[in-house]
């Protein structure tokens, strides 16, 4: 059980603490409802561009990462479809220290035409290094438009083009700011040795004062229901060829989520799961095989990625998978090995929440699907599910029609 407390200013600005006085360490964590799914789709990456301007300084502060060190912090964020989060870790008592970082470049980030050119191009470098120039670095900018043809998920955080970072400008960016990053569209989460009441005072005292500005609405278009299968095929320069099945599965708020999360951990949770064992271990058709999924707060996708052995084709590799996806609707788990699959999965989240800054995350965006509350609430959801429930789930999910399938084959095969 994580307890914790929580108020909101009256800028619009959410604000949850949990106490924690079994570490002399703090969490401020930054939460804003804006991710790459909210860009102009001739400007995407503007998400995680603005992520790395924010670490240059705002109209106080010049040298955001300096402050930092000083207060003995580290800090970091990330941005997805659908959120950018920041957090700083530091001690307690330089907690106030983390409140002044985050609620000035909140209020006011310092733009400048160099840290706009400087950090471009950062990021530039990062979309070939990572995407264009590393092997397999390109399935996502594949695989998103083939499994989306309407909703924005259908492009990559880092942006579905190259041009559309080069060519995006300064007052675009800051237009793109002040829309997203307002008291009314964040949720600041402050966990560790603390207490709830101080911390709504500091709160107060640092973010109270930032004007509250409108929230903007959002309305992404709904990706169709897709009825019929697509597949595509790539040749690369690539060591070995890969396969990936994406299917398209509900929205994190959907209750069948905590099912197909644990489809996910049957298929390929481990040594001892269904498409591992089968396919790598026993059969060696596969060198290497995962299944997952997005997690998106909209639909999202179930990925299946595994590397063929060099002596099979990939037409060949897609078939078993097939086989095996139909042999697991048709024989669901025993009881035993559901059991299994959600004691480890239980274990594991237990081990994530023993870290402040794990429960300040995951607090701060289950407020924002609705209840930070609902954090206490989903083991037992977990627990609930039985086979009954994982075989029919399966049916819907792994229905051909609603399957896309990327062929990432090497140069030196061809399937």
């Amino acid at each position: 059980m994580i307890s914790f407390s929580r108020t909101l200013l009256e800028n619009g600005l959410k604000v949850i603490v949990h106490e924690d006085d079994s570490t002399p360490m703090a969490v401020v964590n930054i939460l804003y409802d804006v991710g790459s799914s909210d860009e102009h789709p001739e400007r995407t990456g503007s998400a995680h561009l603005l992520e790395h301007l924010m670490f240059g300084g705002s109209a106080n502060i010049r040298a955001y990462d300096r402050e930092v060190q000083k207060a003995a912090g580290e800090n970091n964020a990330f941005t997805s479809n659908d959120i950018t989060n920041y957090y700083i870790q530091l001690p307690a008592a330089n907690l106030e220290t983390g409140l002044w970082l985050e609620s000035d470049r909140m209020q006011d980030l310092h733009f400048t035409q160099k840290g706009f050119d400087i950090q471009k191009n950062v990021v530039i470098e990062e979309f070939k290094q990572h995407y264009l120039n590393q092997p397999y670095g390109d399935m996502w900018m594949l695989l998103r438009p083939l499994a989306y043809k309407i909703h924005p998920y259908k492009w990559p955080t880092i942006g579905r083009d190259l041009a559309h970072i080069e060519n995006i400008t300064l007052d675009e960016i800051k237009e793109f700011y002040y829309e997203h990053y307002c008291p009314s569209n964040a949720i600041l989460c402050i966990s560790g040795n603390v207490k709830a009441d101080h911390c709504f005072t500091l709160a107060e005292e640092w973010f109270g004062p930032i004007e509250k500005r409108k929230k903007t609405s959002r309305e992404l278009p709904q990706e169709p229901r897709q009825r019929r299968s697509r597949k595509m095929n790539v040749s690369r320069d690539v060591p070995s060829d890969e396969i990936v099945l994406a299917y398209n599965m509900c929205g994190r708020k959907s209750p069948l989520y905590y099912t197909i999360d644990l489809i996910s951990d049957l298929l390929a949770g481990g040594k001892s799961s269904r498409l591992f064992r089968h396919l790598v271990m026993e059969k060696k058709i596969f060198s290497s095989i995962n299944a997952w999924i997005t997690g998106d707060r909209d639909p999202g996708l179930f990925i299946i990625r595994g590397k063929p052995a060099n002596n099979i084709g990939i037409e060949h590799a897609h078939e078993v998978i097939l086989g095996e996806i139909g042999d697991f609707t048709r024989h669901p788990p025993s009881g035993k090995e559901l059991l299994k699959v959600k004691n480890k999965l239980e274990a594991t989240r237990q081990f994530a929440h023993a870290n402040i800054l794990q429960k300040a995350m995951d607090l701060a965006y289950h407020e924002l699907l609705g209840d930070a509350g609902v954090i206490n609430d989903e083991i037992g959801k977990y627990r609930e599910i039985s086979t009954t429930d994982i075989r029919e789930t399966s049916g819907s999910l792994f229905d051909p029609g609603n399957s896309s399938t990327l062929y990432y084959c090497s140069n030196h095969k061809q399937p």
